[in-house]
């Protein structure tokens, strides 16, 4: 068989060009060609005087030890923490460019991001004007964001925590807020009409102007909450806390649907019992009693 230099030239050339493309291979032939070019050169000291060679070896051996231990680890929490930054700041900066895009997939992805952040510890995010419509944040903590302006609609908060947070204007039709923590909050003109909002805790929050049209706020925490020109029109507050409630008026309470067991000023009780007793369960009981 005739020996062809130009084919073997060419699989030689292939070998290569494939070498360079497999970080391993080439990290091992550089392990194999300096493993001989040093035990080549350390012959000599192997033959004639290997005890301190040995004891020179075993030293290095100990300062690559301290090496990895010290400056290795140092240098992986380092390589960890600027990885860290980089991926918070790259889900930041998801979150402004999907700011003002209404789309489903906006909120899908400002919502996904989100949860990246909670896992990183970062709460207070400001998400205002953000498009987050349908999308499920149960659980997650957003303690002192921005949220002015922002559509939550449809969306499910169970068990949200939105402690102090900023909340003006925003957008929680139809949401499903059980459980959820708007202690402080600032929801000033925020719409919550037809919202689910079993045991949510609105203890001293500002709902100013706030819009709670047919929501459900069966045994809501309101304790020291300032409603002022709230609407709670069609609402359903049984076995709600309306102690200490500031700017609460007996002209709001009895436009709500049901106030049976709520736990309610002596004031605003007695003038609703002349008015519309049915609202505190009076009339349902006097008719059993008969």
């Amino acid at each position: 068989m005739k020996f062809n230099f130009l084919q073997f030239q060419q699989k030689i050339s292939d070998y290569f060009k494939n070498l360079g493309e497999s970080p391993i291979m080439i990290s091992l032939l550089v392990l194999f060609l300096l493993s001989v070019v040093v035990v080549g050169l350390s012959l000599p000291y192997y033959l004639y005087d290997f005890n301190n060679f040995y004891a020179q070896v075993l030293a290095e051996a100990h300062g690559m030890l301290f090496d990895i231990a010290i400056i290795g680890i140092l240098i992986f929490w380092l390589n960890n923490q600027g990885e860290r930054r980089r991926r918070i700041r790259t889900y930041i900066d998801e979150i402004d460019d999907f700011r003002l895009w209404l789309s489903e997939e906006s909120a899908f992805r400002t919502a996904g991001n989100i949860k990246r952040l909670n896992r990183h510890k970062i709460y207070d995010l400001n998400l205002a004007h953000c498009y987050l419509a349908r999308t499920n944040l149960n659980y997650v903590i957003l303690k002192n964001a921005n949220l002015n302006l922002a559509n939550i609609a449809h969306s499910q908060l169970i068990g949200c925590n939105l402690e102090n947070a900023r909340l003006n204007q925003t957008n929680f039709e139809e949401a499903n807020l059980n459980q959820a923590n708007f202690k402080q909050a600032y929801a000033g003109g925020a719409s919550f009409k037809h919202a689910q909002m079993i045991k949510i805790d609105l203890q001293n929050a500002f709902l100013i102007k706030a819009d709670f049209e047919n929501a459900v706020l069966m045994e809501a925490n309101l304790a020291g909450a300032e409603v002022s020109g709230a609407s709670f029109k069609n609402a359903n507050l049984f076995k709600a806390n309306l102690i200490g409630v500031l700017g609460l008026t007996v002209e709001q309470l009895l436009e709500c649907k049901n106030l049976q067991s709520a736990k309610i000023e002596e004031e605003l009780r007695q003038q609703i019992e002349l008015v519309r007793p049915a609202l505190l369960g009076l009339r349902n009981q006097a008719v059993k009693k008969s």
